[in-house]
């Protein structure tokens, strides 16, 4: 089991380096967004400086958290404890279970970060950013993966899940949550398809939208629907016209590296976020259900 488990984590590795190469390189010919045409040197900067925030953070949970998660596990298994060891199932039933338990404590994780003061501090570092393309995967405040790590060891327990099931979790939804990020665009009758399941870059554009309430909408991570389930997808039909990035942290060194790491003790305005981007004003904005 643990050599499976090393054999997974080695491959989660590679291939989110294969779909970052893939995607810097789609971004490179076809950018959605023309942030950096002509400076190269200003793309590399941006994107080492989301990297290393993603390095810090893999470190952390590499370090710090996949032991306590190995032996939370470990003992659900031992004990016969949590939901997914309740019922007999075939394998690719529960793997299909631990998908869409998981996959629905994203999405309200994700959406408590946007509605809970506190944890906003930290998932601002993310959402700071106006350039988001694929390096933005891995933009988030350290503060943010600690508590994310922290509250997996009960939920690990109560769903009775495996390490390894997890991990193939984690492989599908950062692969979806890179190209979500990424300044491309698909084709519209594919990002269409695509939605139907799948969170897709024209779905998550509209997430990082300066307009408050854009941004506090599409909350998935990896399945679309939980959107429409819980009344929170948006689209809108002038993507082109979107401003990403929050109004409040345009300075540059808001930008550096220190300054990503201080984002969450910056003072702004209470209302700063009510306020942000009136200009942005939905122009074709919906909430959808296709």
């Amino acid at each position: 089991m643990e050599r499976s488990l090393h054999e997974l984590s080695h491959w989660r590795v590679l291939s989110a380096f294969a779909l970052l190469v893939l995607l810097l390189v789609w971004e490179s010919l076809a950018p959605f967004f023309a942030y950096f045409v002509g400076s190269t040197g200003e793309r590399v900067r941006h994107g080492v400086k989301n990297l290393v925030l993603g390095a810090f953070n893999a470190l952390l949970t590499g370090l710090g958290f996949a032991a306590l998660w190995w032996g939370t596990a470990q003992w659900a298994q031992a004990h016969d404890f949590g939901v997914l060891n309740q019922v007999a199932m075939p394998g690719w039933a529960r793997l299909a279970a631990v998908f869409l338990l998981f996959d629905v404590w994203m999405y309200w994780w994700h959406l408590l970060n946007h509605r809970v003061p506190f944890l906003w501090r930290f998932h601002r570092t993310h959402h700071s950013d106006s350039r988001m393309d694929v390096t933005t995967a891995n933009r988030f405040h350290i503060g943010e993966i600690a508590l994310s790590s922290m509250l997996r060891v009960p939920l690990i327990a109560l769903l009775g899940m495996q390490l390894g099931e997890l991990a193939l979790y984690e492989l599908a939804m950062f692969a979806v949550v890179q190209l979500h990020h990424a300044n491309i665009a698909l084709p519209g009758r594919l990002d269409h398809a695509l939605r139907a399941l799948i969170v897709t870059p024209f779905m998550h554009k509209v997430h990082h939208s300066r307009w408050q309430p854009e941004t506090d909408s599409n909350y998935s991570s990896l399945f679309s629907f939980w959107d429409r389930i819980f009344h929170t997808f948006r689209l809108r039909d002038d993507e082109r016209a979107l401003r990403l990035g929050l109004d409040e942290f345009d300075s540059p060194k808001d930008h550096t590296l220190f300054g990503l790491f201080a984002t969450p003790i910056k003072r702004v305005s209470p209302s700063a976020r009510k306020g942000n981007s009136s200009s942005n004003h939905l122009k074709g904005g919906r909430f959808d259900v296709t």
